[in-house]
């Protein structure tokens, strides 16, 4: 008799920070599990253990197991791999080994990767992982989803989107989008991703770069009645207008040579005179986070903004900034391959590069940023 596979994913490496990082990975029958891990020079016989979690307790599930990592060093390789033990008969899965690097807040360089509007499209999927470079960070940026009317396609579409292992080279940082929060089930999306302070929130530095990314929760009001009550969206942005202002104060956000925000809706858009005063109850939704940006924008001038990356709209514009905006807005992504990009930063000391590429190799836009700091 077959046994079935007790694994249903890659270690999905998340919320990357220069002192760890947490890995996640699907079950198909409850299970306990950890994580062995050990510096790229050290032998396969000297692995350290993970498997404490918040509580004290072995990580268990019967969908999902997850452990973060800690007090690592940062700038540095390590390789991960998982072992899962079925609780019924302790039937043992091990996976391969994983390249993992921690971020490196004084590096001298830094690069970035972003998508947008993916939307369970596994023909996009495949092709943005050909397509897309390895990166320090890899920030999927909202919309990973259709909507959550399926508990069960939360697991398989976020730790195992097409097959594939998309953190291969790349942790993921994830962003949530206006489909991510939607549907009945969309409340359980917390059990699959992780983020470096647990919030849907977060701040992290790679070299030169400080990025921010923000939840820009629904494109409609919370009181729509699609939403049956279960959002509290504007609450949200308020806490975020709160934490922001604080953030940006912080050492290694302060004095960053180059200041990226990520968020799955615009803060800004071509023309806002046509998509004001909206009537949502005819089917009429933001194309742009106008209620974000009323809480967020002068902390984000504040700040000194250079770039505020975002998805939502289907479309790969790029909106320069302006003396009441001085923040260059850039939307790309989607979910069919011929309308998809991937978003690509590189810095060094002299400049930071950020390119929007399509999916047939030629490249929609392409900005420069002078450092400063």
């Amino acid at each position: 008799m077959d046994r079935t596979e007790l694994v249903m994913s890659p270690p999905v490496v998340m919320a990357p920070r220069p002192d760890g990082f947490e890995v996640v990975w699907a079950v198909s029958a409850r299970a306990r599990g950890w994580v062995e891990w050990r510096t790229a020079d050290e032998s396969p016989g000297r692995a350290h253990v993970a498997d404490c979690g918040p509580y004290g307790f072995v990580p268990q599930g019967s969908q999902v197991l997850r452990i973060r990592l800690d007090d690592l060093a940062p700038g540095r390789e390590y390789l991960i791999r998982t072992v899962t033990v079925a609780v019924t008969d302790e039937h043992q899965e091990v996976s391969d080994w994983k390249s993992v690097r921690t971020l490196d807040p004084s590096a001298t360089s830094a690069t970035f990767v972003a998508w947008n509007d993916t939307h369970q499209r596994d023909d996009t999927l495949r092709a943005l992982d050909e397509a897309s470079p390895g990166a320090d960070v890899w920030v999927w940026n909202g919309d990973v989803c259709n909507n959550w009317n399926d508990p069960d396609e939360i697991v398989p579409t976020i730790l195992n989107p097409a097959g594939r292992d998309l953190t291969a080279g790349r942790p993921m940082m994830f962003g949530w989008g206006n489909h991510d929060v939607r549907g009945p089930w969309a409340h359980r999306v917390p059990d699959v991703v992780a983020s470096p302070n647990g919030l849907p929130y977060h701040g992290f530095r790679i070299g030169p770069i400080a990025a921010i990314v923000l939840s820009t929760g629904e494109d409609k009001p919370d009181d729509h009645p699609s939403f049956a009550g279960r959002v509290s969206f504007a609450e949200l942005r308020r806490r975020q207008a709160v934490w922001l202002a604080e953030q940006i104060t912080r050492p290694g956000f302060v004095d960053a040579p180059y200041r990226v925000v990520f968020c799955h809706m615009p803060l800004r858009w071509s023309d806002e005179r046509v998509l004001t005063d909206l009537d949502y109850r005819t089917g009429k939704w933001d194309q742009y986070s106008r209620v974000s940006r009323e809480l967020w924008h002068d902390a984000l001038v504040t700040w000194g903004t250079q770039l505020v990356v975002s998805g939502h709209t289907h479309r790969c514009a790029l909106i320069e900034a302006e003396p009441d905006a001085p923040y260059v807005q850039l939307t790309g992504g989607g979910h069919t391959p011929d309308i998809a990009t991937w978003i690509e930063g590189r810095a060094d000391h002299q400049q930071l590069q950020v390119s929007a590429h399509r999916l047939d190799g030629t490249i929609a836009h392409q900005i420069e940023f002078e450092p400063l700091a």
